[in-house]
């Protein structure tokens, strides 16, 4: 039996949208990668023995990051799986090849710092006197009220927005934890302090924005605001840039990113004695130890082990 061509293009076609899209974008980066270094060797592709891996992984040992490596292991792992290829992730010649180069070259991989309430109104402080300011005042205060990743912030779209008494529902149409794209609905509460509201200074941006299309959008030096919405890495430049303007510094083990606010709101969630359940509800967790591993400053004082020793 022979499958309809064009059927077999549109499964290959839903099967690489089961990815989010910067995860797409890393694999096909990886995937180029990997077969520019096999040309360059003589060498095909697929399949590609223990050895071959091995190597392809060994040239990057001094250059490249541990994640990049890790993820070029899990490309072209996926690579042989989509292709009914063999494939044996944990063979002792990759695995022996990578603890050897992480033991020599390896270094501890920086965190995205958890922006907490503290960190979050010392850089909200740096968004005044401009429409660009208005608008990066809600995109960082939503963000940590909704625990929200940088990818879904970037596609929140008017029509998503309902305003109630003393919070704002967001309509998350799909998300990294919704990949069949059900739909998912995050409340954010209004604040105390009008201030630092995130409801308040999301009403605030709306009255400069445009009432449809994309909340998030480009904001021209003169104030004017553009049709597209932001892309989440442009956010994530956002943040860095407001953050040093604030004089914000992250740990040596850390580094500032979009990310710190979901992991900040987390951390802050767990300090105030929120229950596992309803932090993963509002985070949109489906792993309990994923959302734990956000915990790190709360570990260090009110849960840590060794809080009552004596000492």
């Amino acid at each position: 039996m022979t499958l309809p061509a064009t059927l077999a293009a549109r499964a290959r076609e839903f099967a690489d949208q089961a990815l989010a899209e910067n995860s797409r974008r890393a694999y096909r980066a990886d995937w180029q990668h990997y077969t520019d270094w096999c040309r360059s060797h003589g060498l095909d592709p697929l399949p590609a023995g223990p050895e071959q891996v091995a190597t392809y992984l060994t040239s990057m040992a001094e250059t490249h990051k541990r994640a990049t490596i890790e993820r070029r292991l899990v490309t072209i792992g996926q690579a042989h799986k989509l292709r009914g290829l063999p494939w044996v992730p944990a063979h002792p010649t990759v695995r022996a090849a990578m603890r050897g180069m992480f033991r020599r070259y390896g270094r501890p991989k920086k965190q995205a710092a958890a922006l907490g309430v503290p960190e979050t109104l010392q850089i909200v402080s740096a968004c005044e006197g401009t429409v660009a300011a208005l608008r990066d005042r809600a995109l960082f205060l939503i963000s940590f009220a909704g625990a929200f990743r940088r990818s879904e912030v970037a596609r929140i779209r008017f029509e998503d927005l309902v305003f109630r008494d003393g919070a704002v529902e967001v309509f998350l149409p799909q998300s990294k934890g919704d990949q069949e794209g059900e739909g998912t609905i995050v409340h954010v509460l209004a604040g105390g302090n009008s201030a630092t509201c995130p409801v308040v200074a999301l009403q605030r941006w709306l009255q400069a924005a445009p009432t449809e299309g994309y909340v998030f959008r480009a904001v021209r030096a003169g104030g004017t605001v553009m049709d597209d919405g932001l892309h989440p890495d442009s956010i994530g430049r956002i943040v860095q840039k407001r953050a040093a303007e604030a004089g914000l510094v992250a740990g040596s083990r850390e580094r500032i990113s979009a990310h710190g606010f979901r992991a900040g709101f987390i951390t802050e969630a767990y300090r105030q004695g929120s229950r596992d359940e309803e932090i993963m509800s509002h985070s949109r967790h489906r792993d309990l130890k994923t959302m734990r591993g956000y915990v790190r400053r709360s570990k260090l004082s009110d849960n840590h082990p060794g809080r009552n020793l004596g000492l």
